[in-house]
């Protein structure tokens, strides 16, 4: 019998290396490992990669060839701007006249400070005429003797005028370092800003660069023909020849790969994630089926880097619990794998004999109020899992699980000091610890306007069961735990669609320039792999900043394959019934594609026009999009083009605030099509248009149109 055909995703932590390996056609897990990263390889955690990848397949029964997607997703970015281990950067400052002041202040960037006590090594050379090869020259070897190891050009209003920068690089490239300039890692104005986000991806360089050549050569002798991708830090993932460029792409990429899971393996549309290790949780947003990306702070500086909006508490299941006055006074941020301590609820019932509570400082410095057991078997740390298992939140079977009798036992010399019982202590500590996670999880969902009605807590992570459920208990949000969440970062990475993003700062773009963009967007995923019947392209265009951006997201050849599993339409039903919060009575279909139902209800508001709440339901149940009050209307490609000035023109709102368009979405073959980021029926339209163009006159779309406030 011949072995399906895999996705692997393996994931690079700072002290395991998960590997997990999914059936290409139906996206189920087939099997996961786990290695110690080996940092200290000669191959680097290369040689972590091709150890998870060959344990992978023997446990699963596959050969090499069987693989027809390899992603991975590391953290070696991210740690060596926090350890400070990064190259000597030679920056070379382009400019004569006026200019020249603005491109010598960017030698300040010395001061940015990488850790405690060490800053960005960065060398300044200057040269009025990027033309004049021998000036280029000489400033390049200044840096190159002075110890740059990597060289970066900056000019002023090199976005629009690239030449210059051009120039220096191939007066340097001789020189045999790699080189890189402002202009090709962002096209938006800010030369500051440019510049140092310039910068910090070359100080990344050359220690990325080996570690892609090493893996990359690893996996070709383990007999991988597929190309390697690599996770990106906004949830997608991109070639190894792009990360070479990019390198910088890769920080913060290890939440943006269990968000990534969230979205891909558990269908959220709507919600906040919530990956919970042993000592914090980072938290992040589903909005619309997309993950939420902002410009990145980097060494305390905004950047152009476009990032997972992730926050951090310092609550995880290893966290201790902390006492004072008779009562719990908190939990964290320091960990019981901080103490060095194992868990209390995992012990035997003989090694907890005896216990009597002590209090402890985990580091020099700490205040002395942890909580930890002396005991028969040694010393044992009271945490948030040990909470959790004693009132049962905690589902037999889970990564997290320890017999509640166990558990009840740790707590019972704590509730004793305390005057309470078990179930009152457990509580306490828990409302203490998931009370921080609150917290921000209500900001976010303020932040980002989500409806608290429709959103769902999923929770990842090995700790997910001491946080998520206790939050979905407290906060009255719907909540879960993700599949396999032990191992969601991986399953992220083997499901990551490709993806890129291109900004253009264009003041008042014309729908020509808009859709050259959204042209150019398209190109670059195909470029990297993505079927390009599979691309999907969102546009927004923002009038007060004048700048078009275009996100495409693309699944290789295989991965758009039908999932095995469909839900018939009882089960639909039930799906926009449970989101909309009505009675299946009450909602009816009002339109539908192939792949999607759009759903309705009427709600009535004394006094005021009645509401149309719509949901979108895919064939596997899932609903893919929310709207409080939205109009539907079924036409086909030939008549849209009628239909959407219509609509768009009767639907547009005019202000002091200027024109607003409705937000509108195309429901086509298997696609939606988002196009509610453009305010201005003409690109508006021409962007419709341009998603229908090539398909057949006679092919259903229905257009879902919400009018902006």
């Amino acid at each position: 019998m011949t072995a399906s055909r895999i996705r692997v995703g393996i994931d690079v932590g700072g002290t395991f290396t998960d590997a997990v390996a999914v059936d290409a056609s139906t996206l189920g897990l087939l099997g996961q490992v786990k290695v110690p990263t080996s940092h200290r390889h000669a191959d680097g955690v290369a040689h972590g990669v091709v150890e998870a990848l060959e344990r992978l397949l023997a446990k699963t029964g596959h050969a090499p060839v069987d693989v027809v997607f390899l992603a991975h997703g590391t953290t070696q970015a991210t740690n060596a701007l926090l350890e400070g281990d990064v190259a000597t950067v030679g920056l070379i400052g382009v400019g004569g006249g006026p200019s020249a002041a603005f491109t010598r202040r960017l030698a300040s960037f010395a001061k940015l400070e990488l850790a405690p006590g060490r800053r960005l090594p960065l060398l300044y050379a200057h040269v009025t005429d990027p033309h004049d090869t021998p000036a280029v020259r000489h400033a390049v070897e200044q840096l190159k003797e002075a110890g740059a190891q990597v060289l970066v050009a900056s000019q002023p209003f090199s976005v629009d005028r690239p030449e210059g920068e051009r120039a220096v690089l191939d007066a340097a490239r001789p020189y045999g370092l790699p080189v890189t300039a402002a202009h090709e890692i962002t096209s938006l104005y800010g030369l500051r800003k440019r510049t140092r986000t310039a910068v910090v991806n070359a100080a990344l360089l050359p220690r990325m660069l080996a570690t892609a050549d090493l893996v990359d050569a690893s996996i070709t002798k383990a007999g991988v023909t597929a190309p390697l991708m690599v996770m990106r830090c906004d949830g997608g993932v991109m070639t190894l020849a792009e990360m070479r460029r990019r390198p910088l792409l890769t920080v913060l990429s290890g939440p943006a790969a269990g968000v990534a899971g969230a979205l891909l393996q558990e269908r959220v549309s709507e919600g906040v994630f919530l990956e919970t290790g042993g000592t914090s949780t980072d938290i992040s947003v589903v909005r619309r089926g997309r993950v939420a990306v902002r410009h990145a702070t980097v060494l305390g500086r905004t950047s152009y880097l476009n990032a997972l909006d992730v926050r951090t508490v310092g609550v995880g299941g290893g966290s201790l619990v902390r006492i004072g006055a008779g009562r719990v006074t908190g939990v964290g941020p320091r960990s019981a794998h901080i103490a060095g301590l194992p868990y209390a609820c995992f012990a035997s019932p003989e090694e907890l004999r005896d216990a009597t509570v002590a209090t402890v400082r985990p580091l020099d410095g700490d205040p002395d109020d942890h909580v930890v057991l002396d005991a028969a078997g040694g010393r044992f740390a009271v945490t948030l899992t040990c909470a959790a298992n004693a009132l049962g939140r905690v589902p037999e079977g889970d990564f997290a699980y320890a017999d509640p009798r166990t558990a009840h036992a740790a707590l019972a010399p704590l509730a004793a000091l305390l005057g309470t019982d078990v179930e009152a202590v457990a509580a306490r500590v828990l409302d203490s610890g998931v009370a921080q996670v609150r917290t921000v999880v209500d900001a976010l969902i303020r932040d980002y306007r989500l409806d608290r009605d429709t959103a769902v807590l999923v929770g990842g992570g090995g700790g997910a069961a001491s946080v998520t459920p206790h939050l979905a208990l407290t906060s009255g949000i719907e909540g879960r735990i993700a599949r396999h969440h032990e191992v969601i970062s991986p399953i992220g990475v083997a499901l990551a669609l490709v993806r890129e993003q291109i900004e253009r700062i264009v003041p008042g773009a014309s729908r020509e320039q808009i859709l050259a963009v959204r042209a150019e967007a398209e190109r670059a995923v195909v470029a990297q792999g993505a079927a390009a019947g599979a691309v999907e392209v969102e546009v927004t265009v923002d009038p007060q900043t004048h700048t078009v951006r275009a996100v495409a997201t693309g699944a290789t050849e295989l991965r758009a394959q039908d999932r095995t599993h469909r839900a018939d339409a009882d089960e639909r039903l039930r799906a926009a019934s449970a989101s909309l919060k009505a009675d299946p009575s009450d909602v009816r279909v009002l339109a539908g594609t192939a792949a999607h139902t759009v759903y309705g209800t009427r709600t009535h508001r004394p006094l005021r026009p009645a509401r149309h709440p719509v949901r979108i339901v895919d064939l596997d149940g899932v609903v893919r999009h929310h709207a409080a009050d939205a109009r539907v209307e079924s036409t086909t490609v030939a008549g849209a083009p009628e239909l959407l000035a219509r609509l768009v023109g009767e639907s547009t709102s005019y202000g002091d605030g200027g024109v607003r368009a409705p937000a509108v979405r195309l429901l086509f073959g298997s696609r939606i099509a988002d196009l509610s980021g453009v305010l201005d029926p003409g690109p508006l339209l021409a962007l419709a248009h341009s998603e229908l163009g090539g398909r057949a006159g006679d092919e259903a779309v229905v257009a879902v149109v919400e009018v902006r406030a």
